[in-house]
């Protein structure tokens, strides 16, 4: 984890020098709260005129929230990203960007998420995570490498993966949620792909080691030109045992 800070701590540098910096792409989940944990620490320390033309232009976008949970809610995509990174750094809500979820039309919103970002100039730099059953973002399998923003129907397995938030119970979790489609996030400049845990190692193997396909969403990230895969032992533990169908340096971040 301290590598893959490191590399967006280098990359927020750069962005201060850049006259128009794209947005990043940011994501939630169980992987990524050491990463924001640590990357607030960074941030902090840096000089304070820094600190603080970093905090006047930040800009980001989530890939997704729940349909039906307003912002307020605690088990938010928007509440937890106020807790990780805009209570910390003083962000204002405009600059820490997620899908509406108690939007009253959720297709409409859909539509206005994705046409806000693309007149943001699009995605710079994509986080993800990777889900058991191969989405990234909530983009579920089967799914093709061209979809868009657009609502979705969650799987069991997803809701399964997700209870925790939701005092464990999968029938707690909302159905449906807005995402960030494949389409989206391989036009970012450069995509980030995180995984930890002997559990994800199988849906890793699958991602890294087989021809992609809609089955397994996160697949289609191998067509990148910038990927980069931060695993620790435990989740590349089957992919170490197999032989990859693509020279390693096709991707180059695989740690």
């Amino acid at each position: 984890m301290e590598d893959l800070v490191d590399h967006w701590e280098h990359r927020l540098r750069e962005r201060l020098a850049e006259p128009a910096p794209q947005p990043m792409g940011l994501a939630t989940g169980r992987t990524m709260d050491p990463f924001y944990r640590l990357l607030v620490q960074r941030l902090r320390s840096w000089p304070q005129k820094d600190f603080e033309r970093l905090r006047q232009g930040w800009l980001s976008f989530n890939l997704d929230e729940y349909v039906g949970l307003p912002a307020a809610a605690e088990t938010s995509f928007a509440a937890t990203m106020r807790r990780h990174l805009g209570e910390p750094l003083a962000l204002r809500s405009d600059q820490l960007r997620l899908p509406d979820g108690a939007a009253s039309d959720p297709e409409a919103e859909a539509e206005r998420y994705a046409s806000a970002l693309q007149m943001a100039g699009g995605l710079g730099i994509q986080l993800l995570g990777l889900g058991i059953n191969g989405h990234v973002g909530f983009n579920e399998p089967p799914c093709s490498d061209a979809v868009r923003c657009r609502v979705v129907q969650l799987s069991d397995a997803t809701r399964r993966q997700n209870a925790e938030d939701f005092a464990t119970d999968p029938q707690g979790v909302p159905p449906q949620a807005i995402t960030i489609g494949l389409g989206e996030i391989l036009a970012a400049g450069e995509v980030h792909l995180v995984v930890t845990g002997a559990a994800k190692a199988a849906i890793l193997q699958k991602v890294l080691c087989a021809e992609p396909t809609p089955a397994v969403p996160a697949s289609w990230l191998r067509q990148h030109p910038r990927l980069w895969v931060w695993a620790d032992a435990e989740a590349l533990a089957l992919v170490r045992a197999t032989a990859m169908p693509e020279a390693p340096q096709e991707v180059p971040g695989l740690y």
